[in-house]
């Protein structure tokens, strides 16, 4: 398994107006390029529109329901990818319903597969939303990595440019987390290998 065979779906999960996601988005995806373990794909949410209603079968029973609009464009972007970050802030001490759409809306795309997160929010940093989004993931069979990116008070942190201020401290953090990533990506993309029926 060579480093540039991982994906990694960087995943803007906020699809309110005025969102601040895809600063933060780019400013990881470009951490991530830097890192080199990765090809790296930007999925915004806000490109798909999958309602909240969901199959009336549950994923579980039909891991490929017909997905409206182009919520199959989606679940094949998640299905070539070998990690997950997902971008996120707190909203009333949890995670967007936009994400939680887009994680209910899929199965088979999670398992056996690594997220990580960088959170983004006024006091927390973000931390509300990761906390809940482990429980969820973990129950889909995926790992979820310890290191994360926390962005407190992040309207103080970026310039009018979307660049940080002071990067140094949030840069570390990204190094760790998508080093972190890239050693459970490979150990899962190689168990997942072997698992396939010659």
């Amino acid at each position: 398994m060579t480093s540039t065979s991982l994906r990694l779906a960087v995943i803007i999960g906020s699809v309110r107006e005025g969102r601040f996601g895809p600063v933060v988005a780019d400013w990881f995806a470009a951490r991530a390029r830097a890192h080199g373990a990765f090809e790296v794909d930007v999925i915004d949410l806000a490109d798909y529109n999958l309602p909240h209603e969901l199959p009336a079968v549950p994923p579980v029973m039909d891991p490929h329901p017909v997905r409206p609009g182009r919520g199959d464009e989606l679940a094949a972007r998640l299905a070539a990818a070998d990690a997950f970050v997902v971008v996120t802030p707190d909203i009333n001490r949890s995670f967007p319903a936009s994400l939680k759409t887009a994680i209910d809306w899929h199965l088979t795309e999670w398992d056996r597969k690594t997220v990580g997160f960088v959170g983004y929010s006024g006091k927390s940093g973000g931390l509300l939303a990761i906390e809940g989004l482990r429980a969820v993931f973990n129950e889909l069979n995926a790992h979820t990595v310890k290191e994360y990116v926390s962005f407190s008070r992040y309207f103080l942190l970026f310039d009018e440019s979307g660049a940080l201020r002071e990067p140094a401290e949030f840069d570390d953090s990204a190094e760790r987390l998508l080093t972190q990533l890239h050693w459970w990506a490979t150990a899962l993309a190689s168990a997942r290998q072997a698992a396939v029926p010659a």
